[in-house]
């Protein structure tokens, strides 16, 4: 598949305020306050790994009418500047005496008349940016305005993505599974896991991956423990299932999924267990139709292999690793096409030892479609 192009274009953004605009006029929100990284870059295209740094605080404000207003520190005019947002107001930040406070009030302000609200993203899988010392401040600087909860429409937009967007995450899946392809490359006994981990992310930055933010994985025989520990030095071992789930990075969007493997030949257990996950994702597939809702595929696929410890089935992915909704038995989000999900169900063999696997869709008007290439059986590695 041919990489898509880098970034969007203006159009893409205008649509998306678009589409917030006639949410926000629905709910009576006069502006969205935005302070996190997936959501200003959603609306500006402003994509830099500068938000590792938790020092300065970055805000967008979305009006009910009209363009964004960027309120940054001064270091990100040059880079916010080759995005399509005009109104850019900066400081010099870190102001211990004012952290873009004033500014942030200032356009706030103008967006949103005396006595109507500013939405704030606050539901789960949200959080506040910004010293809450500042958060207080704000509110002080503006007591004739009301601050509240954004009516879920960031969550709403953002669950359902553009084609542009299906191509960047459809895009960032190719890469993982050829790099997958690679794991006879750098798998053999006796080589230690961190050092797989550390070759695997080697070999997704060769396929095309800009970063790796996400690795994990683990290694056991008959399964393994957990799919969340850092990796060790413990040596792989001739029957071991090793198993990788990889959130790479391709131009803002990631991937998520995972691939299980053998060292050798792999068990009776092992291999039905495999089989019954491949089947479980299959069914969490066929439920997957617009209209449907997140707890149909989990019941669907938990049906086959039983509930998960780790509590979901799957969930949203896109700008983010995870995102909503989460494929559990008590979220009712519907289905719109255009949604990008992980079917991800788990299966237990024995105490302390289970197995995941691990697929990306989009839900399309006739039903789901794979964005990764779909595993049909555990591969067994010769050792």
């Amino acid at each position: 598949m041919r990489a898509p192009s880098r970034g969007f274009g203006p159009s893409e953004y205008r649509a998306r305020l678009a589409r917030a605009q006639a949410r926000m006029a629905m709910s009576g929100i006069s502006a969205l306050l935005l302070t996190t990284e997936p959501e200003v870059r959603y609306f500006t295209g402003f994509l830099t790994r500068f938000w590792e740094s938790p020092t300065r605080p970055w805000f967008l404000v979305v009006p009910a009418e009209g363009e964004p207003v960027a309120v940054i520190p001064s270091i990100g005019a040059h880079l916010m500047g080759q995005c399509w947002i005009r109104d850019i107001r900066t400081w010099r930040s870190p102001d211990y005496g004012d952290d873009g406070v004033s500014l942030l009030a200032g356009a706030l302000a103008e967006a949103v008349p005396p006595g109507e609200w500013v939405g704030v993203p606050s539901g789960g899988e949200t959080h506040l940016r910004m010293p809450l010392s500042d958060w207080e401040a704000l509110k002080h600087r503006l007591p004739d305005r009301l601050f509240g909860p954004d009516a879920g429409i960031m969550r709403a937009l953002r669950m359902v993505k553009s084609e542009g967007e299906i191509a960047h995450i459809r895009a960032a899946c190719d890469i993982g599974s050829r790099a997958f392809a690679r794991l006879p490359e750098i798998v053999r006994p006796g080589l230690p896991l961190a050092q797989v981990f550390r070759r695997f992310q080697m070999l997704a930055l060769d396929e095309g991956a800009d970063w790796v933010p996400y690795l994990a994985g683990a290694a056991g025989p008959g399964g393994y423990g957990d799919v969340i520990s850092p990796a060790t030095e413990t040596p792989l071992r001739e029957g071991d299932v090793l198993m990788l789930d990889t959130g790479l990075m391709l131009d803002g969007y990631f991937c998520d999924f995972d691939r299980n493997v053998s060292l050798g030949r792999a068990g009776a257990a092992v291999l039905e267990a495999h089989a019954r996950l491949i089947e479980a994702v299959q069914a969490g597939f066929a439920a997957a139709t617009p209209g449907a809702r997140a707890c149909d595929l989990f019941h669907a696929m938990a049906a086959i292999c039983g509930g998960s410890d780790v509590g979901r089935l799957g969930h949203g992915l896109g700008m983010q690793l995870t995102e909503p909704p989460s494929l559990i038995a008590g979220d009712d989000t519907r289905l719109e096409p255009g949604m990008v999900l992980t079917l991800e169900p788990g299966i237990e063999l024995s105490p302390g030892r289970m197995l995941v696997h691990e697929e990306d869709i989009v839900i399309r008007e006739s039903g789901a479609d794979w964005l990764t290439t779909p595993a049909t059986h555990l591969p067994e590695l010769p050792t």
